[in-house]
């Protein structure tokens, strides 16, 4: 029998970097999908704010209320997962000043979360510094940053021109001298994220990023398949969950209007 797992914890991924064991990670925002993310040995489950395109139905995660992140941290809490639960601080909780940063990630740590992320490189580090100095760890997240598309125009991939890697590295230096314990670097031209982990004494997890950098996290809709409208290039598809889903549902409402459900097996005498 093998032992089991320890529990996750956000010094235990900083201390990852340099180990030849990638971190993995992928998000959740249920009870159910935390389960077996634990269950499958994930090391970090990330509450993003992607749940509000994949979940709830909303254009961009600019929409995504703080209310919403507290209702599924507390959902993904309830798992008890070993993995560690990082939760995305949303759109609009973090941008005004540290001290809203700090109120912020509070609420999300009473919900459940045993971390917090939050966009943004040398502009936001001192939200990030006062987050981690209310004693509340917090990750990093660089390069292309979903909440800031109505600034940038576009989902664009960054890193790619010498001046913004350049740009890049600065921030990178930023939040890891404002106490981030990683960074998540997002479409990120590979040759700049290699050279960004190299330079990072804390772990990087890329999205869309290359092979080098330390680690790796998907949207777990994208992994399974579940929009079969969305082909993320960042993404590789490890099932076609929503065609099984979709031709299941199509079944039971056959069988339901042939009168072949419910059979004897499923009904009580």
């Amino acid at each position: 029998m093998s032992a089991p797992r320890k529990k996750v914890t956000a010094p235990a991924i900083r201390a990852a970097k340099g180990s030849r064991r990638r971190i993995a990670a992928l998000t959740a925002a249920d009870f159910i999908t935390a389960r077996l993310l634990d269950e499958a040995g994930v090391d970090v489950i990330l509450v993003g704010d992607s749940l509000g395109t994949t979940l709830l139905g909303y254009e961009s995660t600019v929409f995504v209320r703080m209310a919403d992140m507290v209702h599924h941290t507390a959902a993904v809490a309830r798992a008890k997962p070993v993995a560690l639960v990082v939760v995305d601080l949303p759109f609009g909780a973090y941008q005004e000043s540290p001290a809203q940063a700090v109120r912020s990630a509070t609420r999300l740590v009473r919900a459940g979360a045993e971390a917090v992320k939050l966009e943004g490189g040398a502009a936001y580090a001192d939200r990030l510094r006062a987050i981690v100095d209310a004693g509340i760890p917090a990750m990093a997240h660089l390069g292309l940053l979903p909440q800031s598309v109505l600034r940038e125009g576009g989902y664009k991939a960054q890193g790619k021109t010498p001046t913004d890697a350049a740009r890049l590295e600065a921030d990178l230096r930023a939040v890891e001298e404002a106490g981030a314990f990683a960074v998540v670097l997002e479409y990120v031209a590979s040759t700049t994220a290699q050279r960004l982990t190299k330079a990072a004494g804390i772990p990087t997890i890329g999205i869309g990023s290359g092979p080098d950098c330390d680690g790796q996290v998907l949207v777990t809709s994208d992994l399974l398949g579940l929009q079969a409208w969305l082909a993320p290039r960042a993404a590789r598809r490890y099932a076609e969950l929503g065609r099984t889903m979709k031709d299941a549902f199509a079944c039971y409402a056959a069988d339901v209007r042939a009168g072949k459900f419910p059979g004897l097996k499923e009904t009580i005498a």
